[in-house]
């Protein structure tokens, strides 16, 4: 009988042991499949995507929230845990639609300056939690780095945007405003395009970008002051005249 058992054992395990080496074989294969899939997600990599996704807020923000949620349920990026929300087809729908109603907004001189004030309490904050939405809650102080350079690049392309957009609106024919607006509507779509396939091309361009709004907005301000100035002026000389 001890016989009979011992020899039942031993078929059970000399037949049980290869599926057991296929198995490890199997966990070590989806493991470092894994690995590599992570390994993708450098932190560099990441830091451009949070540039990206602050920066681009603050001229289109629901195009942002719409087009990375696109990409991550057709599966064309891996998202970060923290972004899947926006693949959510609830999201998707309401990102759309806001989408849409924000397309024709922007191009439509007077509407697009309203629509961008109303919105410069929007893209600021939205801009940083989406930028430290790429790391996580439990990104710590990469996290918090995110969110800072998301919500001050938010800020700097929203400033931008709102005084250039002022001054075109200064002009009576429709068609440089409608310029000004297709022409955001290409640098957000290349931004996002340019993080997640060359973080480091994006990087540069993106510092060049940001002098350059910066200069603009300053001279911009410049102008709209000296030019409020003149208007003082004139309508001080013609109550002193009367």
């Amino acid at each position: 009988m001890e016989n009979t058992l011992q020899s039942i054992l031993q078929a059970a395990t000399s037949w049980l042991a290869p599926l057991g080496s296929h198995a490890a074989d199997a966990a070590g294969t989806a493991a470092t499949g894994v690995g590599q899939a992570a390994g993708h997600l450098t932190v560099p990599s990441l830091l451009a995507l949070a540039a990206a996704l602050g920066w681009a807020s603050g001229l289109r923000l629901y195009a942002v929230v719409f087009l990375v949620g696109l990409a991550g349920a057709l599966g064309w990026v891996q998202l970060p845990g923290g972004l899947q929300l926006l693949q959510h087809p609830a999201m998707l729908a309401a990102s759309g639609f806001m989408l849409f109603v924000e397309f024709f907004a922007d191009k439509i001189p007077g509407v697009d300056s309203l629509w961008d004030i109303v919105h410069s309490v929007i893209r600021i904050p939205a801009g940083a939690a989406l930028a430290a939405a790429v790391f996580g809650a439990d990104g710590g102080t990469m996290t918090a780095v995110a969110a800072l350079l998301g919500g001050t690049l938010a800020a700097t392309s929203q400033a931008a945007k709102t005084t250039s957009r002022a001054a075109i609106n200064a002009s009576p024919e429709p068609f440089s405003n409608l310029l000004a607006s297709l022409t955001e509507d290409g640098m957000v779509v290349g931004a996002l395009w340019l993080s997640t396939h060359h973080p480091l091309l994006f990087g540069v361009l993106l510092a060049i970008v940001v002098v350059l709004m910066v200069v603009m907005t300053w001279l911009l301000i410049k102008f709209f002051k000296a030019s409020f100035r003149r208007i003082s002026r004139f309508f001080s000389g013609l109550a002193k005249v009367t």
